[in-house]
């Protein structure tokens, strides 16, 4: 199984540049034809909020204007430029079997089970699941415990050491950290937010940030840095699951060199 992630695509109205430089929406638009291109195809995208930057309607519509090319299924939650009633109106198919009051939900029609959580707090940046959402989480992990489950939410539950960004993560990372450790079948735990690629480990699995199409936070690990972005090659995760074992891409957007071969017609390397 093939599972991309998409994460922090910060649409705006048509005419305007996020921040005065980015154009996010044919970084966007450029993402879904590396997405149709791909072979094999995935046969799900996890969107990982911030799918707009201001949580206007016409963001939302531009989004969908964008993807709704995508022959496979879209699967977002909202981030802190979004807000669940945002996203739900936007995606009433996925508000209809979401838990009721927070954009939670999960999709069994896959060899892994994506368990997507709803991490935005309306009017704040930092992001927090709260007790009703841990609950329904240890309760949906517990109900298949026979079936490999992937985890997903906008806000990191680890520090980063990008400060502007930690000050931002997910307030109660240590009870979601309870929570996954009891579920031994869970194979990751996939979030957006910092813009960038990141791996660690979280209640003993890995758990990884997933890269923008859009604009990157700048890598500067000085506590005292203030917060900027860089026009990074533009990317995004695939997540292979196969053989019980899912491994994370970092699958790059745009037109490169190559593929340039390794042997010649006689199957000797080339010099």
């Amino acid at each position: 199984m093939l599972i991309a992630q998409l994460t922090d695509t910060h649409i705006r109205p048509s005419g305007t540049l996020a921040y005065g430089v980015v154009d996010t929406a044919a970084l966007l638009e450029r993402a879904v034809a590396h997405l149709q291109a791909l072979t094999p195809r995935p046969e799900v995208v996890l969107v990982t909020g911030d799918l707009t930057d201001f949580d206007r309607p016409e963001e939302y519509a531009r989004f969908r204007a964008l993807t709704d090319a995508l022959p496979m299924p879209l699967l977002p939650i909202p981030g802190n430029h979004d807000s669940t009633a945002g996203v739900a109106a936007a995606f009433p198919q996925i508000a209809a079997r979401a838990q009721a009051g927070k954009l939670n939900y999960v999709v069994e029609d896959f060899p892994v089970r994506l368990v997507m959580l709803d991490s935005s707090v309306a009017g704040a940046s930092h992001g927090e699941l709260g007790a009703a959402t841990l609950s329904w989480l240890d309760e949906t992990l517990a109900a298949a415990a026979d079936r490999p489950a992937l985890i997903a939410l906008h806000h990191p539950p680890f520090l980063t050491g990008i400060r502007h960004m930690d000050l931002q993560n997910l307030r109660d990372g240590d009870a979601l950290e309870a929570v996954v450790a009891r579920h031994s079948h869970v194979l990751a735990v996939v979030c957006g937010h910092v813009h960038r690629t990141i791996f660690t480990r979280f209640a003993g699995v890995p758990a990884s940030i997933g890269p923008s199409p859009a604009h990157a936070v700048s890598l500067d690990l000085d506590p005292a840095a203030p917060p900027t972005f860089h026009l990074e090659p533009p990317a995004l995760h695939l997540h292979r699951f196969a053989e019980g074992r899912l491994l994370t891409h970092v699958s790059f957007i745009g037109a490169y060199a190559g593929p340039h071969p390794f042997f010649g017609p006689d199957k000797t390397l080339l010099g």
